[in-house]
């Protein structure tokens, strides 16, 4: 490149040359930078500027303003409010008379319709043309709105108690049982809720702290397991109560242990169990059942030398259901060892089917099967007692006879010693509409004790289709007063 060819380029590149285009003054970015700060800046009150009005001889509106609607406000001088303009950005400049030039980023707001007048409505033909006794026109109503009613609130439901007098204790729990931070895996919930629905029937468990307990700070001695074992309608459902000894300070871990473990048993032999069930092989069932419970309480007396205490107090007692998923099979099983309960709602009536045992005086020579001779029998065969209908079987058919002596039966490995009460075991078939109750000590007792339980019980129940988890709960929350022990009940509704 020539010298003078670098002289040309010099001089077009050099940054201390200005620029030789022609510009606008304040029209360049950074001035509409600059007005756009200062224009969303506030300012201070003594900086604001001052709009002093026009003369009367100028021109009210520019020619430059936009068109504003005849209803819009003004400005003394015949300018159009501020207000009434339209809007702006921050960076757009204004004219002389305040508006904004064409173009303009924002559109400008359509103009508000003014709201409709509703007009009088024509005179009756038919009204009495006479005045009213009345002087002054009521008002008309208020015309209908699109509001959305609000609806009124639900009361919560509380708990609730049979009796002319409410129980001692609180219905709401108000102390925590003691915790060690090593052993936090042994804390129980005051309340466990569970259900499902299988087959024909529909099932709701509830296990709950007594008031008792929920005062004292103690834990719940009841334990609640329900299980399902294999799949589709070969399955097995377990549902599992343990009841821990009273006032044994590891109670509620005892009871835990013969839940698991039994349940573990059953769910290793799950697949014999749920054919005989099936197949109604009573005997099997009886003498497997009795072998698998056994062993359980085995491992109570086990875990009892473990733990340096006594086997009386590290023990619990254990009622069970075995129910097949089966539409087909309506065979319900009960086995277990201990206090409780086993009641079945029909035609409205309750009947306390819990087996009976004999008692040991009247025993002698070998174990019988029955003993007693019933006063009354229902068409079905079950002994009606005093109370309320609630019956119970007649010659107790599935009592085991009395305590069993070491190494009766074949308890399997890992057995020490049978249990020091007998066995129960139950098989019976449902009826479509019955509903079975199994229900530990704590709610046996007032079922037993106290007639209005039944029969709010029986009346609650007696709709066709079974209540909800919540319902069931506040069910069996319903205090007597004198019973304030652990409650557990499960409840089968047959379709």
């Amino acid at each position: 490149m020539t010298q003078q060819g670098d002289n040309w380029w010099d001089k077009l590149y050099d940054e201390s040359a200005p620029d030789t285009a022609p510009t606008t003054t304040g029209d360049t970015l950074d001035d509409r930078f600059d007005s756009a700060s200062q224009a969303t800046t506030e300012l201070p009150a003594a900086e604001l500027p001052v709009t002093t009005p026009a003369p009367a001889t100028e021109s009210p509106v520019p020619p430059s303003a936009p068109p504003v609607p005849p209803s819009a406000p003004r400005t003394a001088d015949g300018a159009p409010s501020p207000a009434a303009l339209p809007p702006r950005a921050p960076w757009e400049p204004l004219d002389d008379a305040g508006a904004t030039p064409e173009p303009r980023s924002f559109a400008a707001p359509a103009p508000r319709e003014p709201a409709p007048t509703v007009p009088d409505a024509a005179p009756d033909p038919r009204a009495d043309p006479r005045p009213t006794s009345t002087p002054d026109a009521q008002p008309p109503a208020p015309p209908e709105t699109n509001a959305v009613p609000v609806p009124a609130p639900v009361p919560r439901p509380r708990t609730a108690h049979i009796g002319n007098r409410p129980p001692t204790y609180e219905a709401e729990p108000t102390a925590l049982p003691a915790a060690r931070p090593g052993e936090l895996g042994e804390l129980v919930a005051d309340t466990v809720l569970d259900g499902a629905r299988y087959g024909s029937y529909t099932l709701r468990a509830a296990s709950q702290r007594g008031d008792s307990a929920r005062y004292r700070g103690e834990p719940r001695r009841d334990a609640l397991l329900t299980a399902r074992f294999g799949q589709e309608e070969a399955a097995l459902v377990l549902v599992a109560v343990a009841s821990g000894a009273r006032a044994a300070e590891a109670a509620h871990l005892a009871a835990a242990d013969a839940c698991r473990w039994i349940g573990e048993a059953v769910g290793r032999s799950h697949v014999r169990l749920s054919e005989d069930i099936r197949s109604g092989r009573r005997g099997d069932l009886k003498s497997g059942l009795h072998r698998l419970t056994d062993r359980t309480y085995g491992k109570l007396r086990a875990r009892a030398d473990e733990l340096g205490v006594g086997t009386e107090e590290y023990t619990a007692g254990l009622r069970c259901l075995l129910l097949s998923a089966d539409p087909a099979c309506r065979t319900r099983v009960f086995f277990g060892i201990g206090a409780g309960g086993l009641f079945r709602l029909r035609d409205g009536a309750w009947q306390d089917i819990e087996p009976l045992l004999p008692e040991p005086s009247a025993l002698a020579g070998a174990p019988v099967v029955g003993f007693g001779s019933p006063p009354a029998q229902t068409p079905d065969g079950d002994r009606v007692t005093m109370r309320l209908a609630v019956t119970g079987p007649p010659g107790s058919p599935t009592a085991e006879g009395p305590a069993p002596a070491p190494g009766w039966g074949d308890p399997g490995p890992g057995a020490l010693a049978p249990p020091a009460e007998p066995f129960r075991f139950r098989a019976s078939v449902a009826r479509p509409g019955d509903t079975l109750l199994l229900a530990s000590n704590g709610l046996a007792e007032p079922m037993r004790g106290e007639p209005a339980l039944a029969e709010e019980l029986a009346e609650r129940w007696a709709a066709p289709e079974p209540p909800g988890l919540a319902a069931f709960l506040a069910d069996t929350q319903l205090r007597v007063k004198g019973y304030a022990d652990d409650r557990t009940g499960v409840a089968v509704w047959e379709a």
